[in-house]
């Protein structure tokens, strides 16, 4: 089997970063999300990559009114309220910035290209491990993510837990609605499910020096390790970061440390999972694109060394079933 190469991208707008930004201080980014969404579907297009689009359940909605009418019957009760987007909902003065909430044409844009795959980020970005929340609201608000996609004749195959806050306690529930596979977060212990409040610097500076040194290994994955249960985890390699002005000198290191662990998982037929926002893409639009595109050549290369496969996560996961079965 050869190995394969998965992205998936958390798509979420401002709902993904209102509790921890302002507008004003991530506009860049949001003004110009759109945009890099257009072109990564277009560098997708010409490298025949498949993708999955974790997308939030609120972004279905074409305004608040509507998304008013289908919120869930229990909603999370957060002890740090300042996490809900409940909340944010109700004490937000809704005006102009739908563009920055909802999204039902991108998500129509993203369908139109092939090999995309709408998956899950959840239905209102839902921390699964912080204090005050319960199985029950995970339930469902998850339930009215499947139920809005389903609506919108999407089957609900993949999620990504927001936060990458996977709790395993709460993995029953994907196979109750019949979601297959989730991304899990890479082994080392600075990227372990965390909650808000035990985000260390320490934490975020290992992160952050990862994506340039190797010091968490290539995080590839074989098949088979996969293939071990179901829901199916999918896990995380490599975090793409944005393009950072500061850094730019280590634009080189960034991506050899992202080449090196493609061609471990080509040669060695594992599999490699490359994941970042769009949002992420903003503020740069053009440096992040070409980034990407370098990437995207690369795959190109390993495709025709080792016959390296793009596959989405819901893809993966029909694999892993077949290898779970037999």
């Amino acid at each position: 089997m050869p190995g394969i190469f998965t992205i998936s991208m958390d798509l979420e707008l401002y709902w993904g970063v209102r509790d921890s930004r302002s507008f004003a201080e991530y506009e860049a980014n949001l003004c110009g999300e759109r945009n890099a969404i257009r072109g990564i579907l277009d560098l997708f297009d010409a490298h025949d990559i498949h993708a999955t689009w974790a997308t939030l359940g609120f972004l279905f909605f074409k305004d608040i009114a509507e998304l008013r009418k289908h919120l869930p019957g229990v909603l999370p009760d957060y002890s740090r309220q300042q996490l809900s987007s409940y909340r944010y909902m109700d004490e937000h003065t809704w005006g102009d910035d739908d563009i920055y909430h909802f999204a039902p044409d991108t998500i129509e844009l993203i369908r139109s290209f092939d090999g995309q795959e709408i998956g899950t980020h959840t239905f209102s970005h839902y921390y699964c491990l912080e204090e005050g929340q319960t199985i029950e609201s995970f339930r469902e608000d998850l339930q009215a993510a499947v139920e809005i996609a389903n609506a919108q004749g999407i089957p609900t195959t993949s999620l990504v837990f927001p936060r990458n806050q996977g709790n395993p306690d709460y993995l029953p529930v994907l196979n109750e609605l019949s979601i297959a596979c989730y991304r899990g977060n890479e082994s080392a212990s600075f990227y372990k499910p965390r909650n808000k409040q035990e985000q260390g610097s320490l934490v975020r500076a290992l992160r952050l020096l990862d994506a340039y040194i190797n010091l968490s290994g290539y995080n590839t994955y074989s098949l088979e390790e996969c293939a071990r249960g179901r829901p199916f985890n999918v896990p995380a390699s490599r975090f793409l970061r944005p393009y950072s002005r500061s850094l730019a000198s280590l634009e080189s290191l960034r991506l050899h440390r992202i080449k090196r662990a493609m061609r471990d998982a080509a040669a060695n037929h594992r599999l490699f999972h490359l994941w970042w926002h769009p949002h992420n893409f903003g503020a740069d639009v053009k440096h992040n694109l070409a980034f990407l595109q370098r990437i995207l050549a690369y795959y190109d290369q390993l495709n025709q060394r080792y016959g390296m496969q793009s596959r989405n996560m819901g893809e993966v996961a029909v694999m892993l079933e077949r290898m779970h079965a037999g």
